[in-house]
């Protein structure tokens, strides 16, 4: 029997652990694939009606939501 190959899964690599900012928004973006939102605009409407507000605190818009997208996969 072949012995699967061995990956990190990217949340392995990290350097520090997701903040409390990050977790909240990690299930958010969990119930919204869960609600059938794939798109961007479907995406940041959710995070705007259900939070967390963006990093600054103003509302999410499909350019501040993929900044910190690119960002946090960095």
């Amino acid at each position: 029997m072949r012995t699967p190959e061995l990956y990190n899964e990217t949340h392995q690599t990290r350097s520090a652990p997701p903040t409390a900012f990050e977790s909240l928004l990690g299930d958010a973006i969990e119930r919204a694939f869960a609600q059938g939102i794939h798109d961007l605009d479907g995406m940041v409407g959710y995070l705007n009606r259900s939070g967390p507000s963006a990093p600054n605190g103003q509302p999410w818009t499909p350019d501040n939501y993929q900044a910190l997208m690119a960002r946090l996969g960095a």
